[in-house]
């Protein structure tokens, strides 16, 4: 039996790979797409598209590769995203153009693109991989935290202009144990003790996983949720609940 096609960006590694695997382990036709090659170890039943979706004509020829499988475009995850740890005037115009490039122009490009076709098909779910950065800033990632409010924004306006047929949701991850992550923490002058104070402060008890977030992406897309969209999802281990003010400090 044919089934619905669901599309990952940023496929090939960290939070990307688990959505794409979760999905194609629940029985989705996944297609992954990254700028880099199929990585090894991914479930052969996902298949593979290398494009660079800052790119609006790659975009385009993913949107097209997709609707040719099966019954056509179902979701869409615009998970693809690059992070530089500077400050604004640390930040070069090489800089703007790879963040801005990927985590705005590339979701943009790809919903675009992938809309008509869903709207063809009888309608789908986009779900966008934001981040707390774009509610609560964090130091030296400027135009990523600045590149994540636009994620958000942006979600809200497809749910609004493409509803009904359409929900599109963002997805916030907080702190998930990723290379990008690691990257952040480096920017400590001692990384290790950073790790672990910010690990404290998850009411939690620990960081998130890439599973985590590929969990709930799992559940926008069932019907279980088909009575949201515009919304912007926290899923943070409830760090941005919670005050900074320390009380187990003697």
């Amino acid at each position: 039996m044919a089934r619905k096609v669901a599309v990952v960006t940023g496929a090939s590694r960290g939070i990307g790979w688990a959505i794409a695997s979760l999905l194609a382990d629940r029985d989705w036709l996944v297609i992954g797409c990254s700028r880099s090659g199929r990585p090894r170890g991914l479930d052969p039943s996902i298949r593979w598209m290398t494009a660079d979706i800052s790119d609006p004509g790659a975009a385009r020829q993913l949107a097209e590769f997709a609707a040719g499988a099966d019954e056509g475009i179902g979701v869409l995850v615009n998970n693809a995203g690059i992070q530089v740890e500077r400050t604004v005037t640390e930040s070069t115009d090489e800089d703007w153009e790879a963040v801005i490039g990927t985590n705005c122009r590339g979701v943009f490009n790809c919903c675009r693109a992938f809309i008509p076709f869903m709207q063809r098909a009888g309608g789908g779910s986009i779900v966008n991989i934001g981040s707390i950065s774009g509610l609560a800033s964090d130091p030296s990632m400027a135009l990523y935290n600045a590149s994540k409010g636009f994620v958000h924004a942006l979600t809200r306006s497809i749910a609004v202009d493409h509803g009904p047929g359409i929900r599109c949701n963002a997805v916030c991850p907080g702190w998930i144990m990723t290379e990008m992550a690691e990257a952040a923490f480096s920017l400590a002058r001692d990384a290790d003790a950073a790790a672990a104070d910010a690990e404290s402060r998850h009411p939690s008890g620990r960081f998130g996983k890439p599973a985590d977030i590929a969990r709930a992406v799992a559940w926008l897309i069932s019907p279980e949720s088909e009575f949201v969209t515009g919304q912007c999802i926290t899923v943070d281990g409830g760090l941005l609940a919670a005050s900074p003010i320390r009380t187990d400090l003697s």
